[in-house]
């Protein structure tokens, strides 16, 4: 008897080892994954994400010590704690506990899809908790489906799309803040207790002051190519809010979504509402490792045209802002046509009729060609490019109209502005913002690009502008009851549009640029092929925005120029080399009137292109391996991009300042095949004398550990000398 009751006993445990093995869920990657618990009638727990795990490994993990966290927590039963969702129910009830349903993983072309549906306890009101984990990139999305089957409406008034505990320890924190002029700069800093908020409420650029991205470090003070990091990005072109709640726990608390201030949704019986996706990833090769996942994720699944090589352009607004006319046009097109550029892009300053657009005050929303700028009009201009063997682009600004102009004296209402009050108006002192919610806006917006598109097929190129932010609340197309819609409401309308735009033009480039680098995110640019990084233009400043943007985007998507000096911006002047070699690190363009240059330096221009064109493939598509950063104060900083064979590799080297009896260190290279040897080219030379090794060739194992002593001053002529020093090689396997 005794026996026989043993038996039952282990048959009973084994069983519920099984029913416990078969409730945790494998999301995975090829080298990362997240478990979790779904065991239904109980909360979904999450309780592990970092590198795949081995199969014993996955079995036990419960027993390791792991979070045992709810993965989507909900406001009313944990009230201390931060919440991922807050409904107020029909009956007025603000609590919501939500237990398993059930459990549905399917496969797609390129990744695993799981969604976990989720039903409050009393109430018929689901929340279903998405992921997808991609095959070949190490990248998992994690969204939520709030649906209402409740009699009546209910309110949502917060709703993040993701959840994430990190385990407490000498965790660091990196993420991006900055101002107009100065986007993309890197903050570092111990998570401590407390409440650390990250977000955004611009209404419709959401990355000038702060960027919805982060990573984690977990061993310490970050470091580029070793140590343990998750990294996290919100997919939004709207107002976010990221949260890191540290208490009395053993796990900071992370969450992501869309910001919920004056934003709280009215969700009708049988609505659904559908967050945006949370992208999560996890390297122990440092910083550069979690940037490489997002690059390579970026391009492949969320950037337009991700796999397609960049033009090299010439924007005409720093080298003539308003000042736009055929002549100009056609003699800056034959200059970067010369020099070997592939694009031209005509800005702002070409349209306007009743109110011609002269400076930046009037006429937004007018898109009719300035007869007396442009008397034969965009086709004669397309016309030209194509004779200068280049294509044609033109700035456009859709989403916007000034007090002064035609569409504003027909259409009052449709700009953002509060019932019964006057509109405030941004730049010019007369630009507002289009309501984007209103489905006749919509139409109209789309229209802008359709008609252009229409009457000249053969445009290339768009560079799309927002230079407002969204500065008073109000919706004059939105009922009363629903004004706190607005914010929300206005991305719904224009991811609309967007996705009308690339259905009808799924081959034409598009730009996000807003006022710079006002729309640098992952929620925008499925429909743009790169962004603006930042209105200044200075080579030295522009290190240290790319390189914190260069965290999460690659640099395909970066548009980089090299511009005129002393520098619009700051006023700084940098020499010709400096500001290429920076240039040549993202998307090289020119923003500079190629007339005011002398022939030395056209032609310094012209030999950078031509090297550009070779280096182009490694820069736009190889991983990228940052070495020694602008902000850890050793006066330099180094950076370098490795093809995905390993066969090519381009090495940065920028001094930051000159100093008498300065020593800087000497830079150890990484990411390549140490088996092989690398032939050595230094680009855009300047020189008398090439470097010693230059033609010579060296083990990756030797570059990787040793570097190359890289001279500090450039060795030119006596009245050529200047304090600014650069240096680009290139290294291709023998």
């Amino acid at each position: 008897m005794h026996l026989a009751m043993k038996k039952v006993s282990m048959i009973l445990l084994m069983s519920l080892t099984s029913l416990l093995a078969t409730a945790q869920i494998r999301i995975s990657t090829s080298g990362i994954e997240m478990i979790l618990n779904a065991v239904p009638g109980e909360e979904l727990r999450i309780m592990y994400f970092g590198n795949r795990l081995s199969d014993t490994d996955f079995l036990n993990i419960s027993a390791a010590g792991v979070p045992d966290h709810n993965a989507y927590p909900p406001y009313g039963f944990n009230c201390p704690s931060e919440a991922a969702l807050a409904v107020t129910h029909s009956d007025g009830n603000m609590s919501t506990v939500l237990t398993v349903m059930s459990v549905d993983q399917t496969e797609e072309s390129n990744a695993q899809v799981t969604r976990i549906r989720l039903k409050d306890t009393i109430y018929p009101f689901y929340v279903t908790v998405c992921y997808r984990a991609y095959k070949d990139v190490d990248m998992i999305e994690t969204w939520t489906e709030i649906e209402n089957l409740e009699k009546k409406h209910v309110t949502l008034t917060r709703f993040d799309s993701g959840y994430l505990p990190v385990r407490v320890g000498n965790v660091w924190v990196s993420h991006l803040y900055g101002t107009w002029a100065n986007e993309g700069r890197l903050l570092q800093e111990p998570l401590e207790r407390g409440m650390n908020v990250i977000k955004n409420k611009d209404g419709v650029r959401n990355s000038h002051t702060d960027h919805a991205e982060v990573m984690f470090s977990l061993d310490g003070k970050p470091q580029e190519n070793a140590g343990r990091v998750i990294g996290a990005a919100f997919c939004y072109s709207g107002n976010y809010e990221l949260r890191i709640d540290t208490r009395d726990t053993d796990y900071h608390q992370f969450f992501a979504g869309i910001n919920p201030d004056n934003s709280a949704y009215i969700l009708e019986s049988k609505e659904v509402f559908k967050t945006p996706e949370l992208a999560l990833t996890y390297s122990d090769e440092g910083l550069s490792g979690a940037s490489r996942n997002f690059h390579r994720w970026g391009r492949k699944y969320k950037l337009a045209h991700g796999d397609k090589m960049r033009k090299i352009l010439l924007n005409s607004w720093e080298g003539v802002y308003f000042n736009i006319n055929e002549p100009g046009m056609d003699q800056m097109m034959a200059d970067i046509s010369y020099m070997g550029g592939e694009l031209f892009v005509m800005d702002d300053g070409w349209f306007g009729g009743k109110y011609p657009r002269l400076t930046d005050n009037c006429a937004l929303g007018d898109w009719k060609v300035d007869k007396n700028k442009l008397p034969d009009g965009i086709s004669w201009l397309v016309d030209r490019a194509d004779s200068h063997g280049i294509s044609f682009g033109i700035w456009i600004e859709p989403e916007m109209t000034n007090t002064v102009s035609e569409l504003y004296e027909k259409h009052p209402d449709w700009v953002i502005k509060a019932p019964g009050r006057d509109a405030l108006t941004g730049r010019g002192g007369t630009q507002l913002v289009l309501d984007m919610a209103n489905p006749e806006v919509q139409d109209y917006v789309f229209s802008i690009v359709d008609d252009l598109m229409t009457e000249n097929p053969e445009i290339d190129y768009i560079k799309w502008d927002a230079n407002m932010s969204i500065i008073n609340h109000g919706s004059q197309y939105l009922p009363s009851d629903r004004q706190s819609h607005m914010y929300i409401e206005y991305h719904r309308g224009f991811a609309s549009v967007c996705d009308r735009i690339r259905e009808k033009y799924p081959d034409l480039t598009i730009q996000a640029c807003a006022s710079g680098g006002g729309r640098a995110n992952w929620g925008i640019l499925p429909w743009f092929d790169e962004f603006w990084i930042s209105d200044n233009t200075d080579a030295l400043q522009r290190i240290h925005m790319q390189w914190g943007t260069s965290y999460f985007f690659p640099a395909i998507a970066m548009a980089s120029h090299i511009s005129a000096v002393p520098n619009h911006t700051v006023f700084r002047t940098t020499s010709l080399k400096y500001r290429i070699d920076v240039a040549m690190s993202g998307r090289l363009g020119m923003e500079i009137q190629p007339r005011n240059m002398t022939e030395d330096e056209r032609e310094l221009c012209r030999r950078a292109i031509s090297e550009y064109k070779e280096i182009r493939p490694v820069v736009q598509f190889g991983d990228i391996y940052r070495l020694v950063s602008p902000y850890d104060g050793h006066n330099m900083a180094s950076m370098m991009y490795v093809s995905e064979e390993k066969s090519e590799a381009v090495f940065y080297w920028w001094k930051l300042e000159t100093f008498y009896d300065d020593h800087l260190p000497r830079v150890k290279m990484a990411g390549l095949d140490p088996e092989r040897h690398y032939r050595i080219r230094e680009l855009n030379r300047i020189d008398n004398k090439p470097l010693p090794y230059e033609g010579l060739s060296f083990s990756g194992r030797f570059l990787m550990e040793n570097g190359l002593e890289i001279p500090l001053k450039h060795m030119v002529d006596y009245h050529k000398q200047d304090d600014w020093s650069s240096r680009i090689l290139y290294l291709v396997a023998d």
